[in-house]
């Protein structure tokens, strides 16, 4: 954890508020210790970010899901719509 906070300029404490909000959930190793991913790190370093411009924690947090969850229904909705493209049309 602390290799991981120095990583992302943050604290360990911070890293763990981010898992306490259910931002980011680590895998434990079998000795306990917290790893992240790559992902989960730019996760970390995203909310710090929005944490120095003055946003709380708990907004920044919510901010995250949001932007994660925009993302992932804008690559469903352009799947859909290539799939769409691709089928024979009916009236032909």
């Amino acid at each position: 954890m602390g290799r991981a906070a120095e990583m992302t300029g943050t604290t360990p404490g911070f890293l763990r508020a981010l898992g306490d909000q259910g931002v980011i959930t680590p895998l434990r190793s079998e000795g306990g210790h917290r790893r992240y991913s790559r992902y989960q790190l730019r996760i970390a370093m995203r909310a710090r970010d929005l944490v120095d411009q003055g946003t709380p924690i708990d907004a920044a947090c919510r901010i995250i899901i949001l932007e994660d969850q925009l993302e992932e229904a804008l690559r469903i909705n352009e799947q859909l719509r290539r799939d769409a493209g691709q089928e024979p049309a009916a009236d032909t």
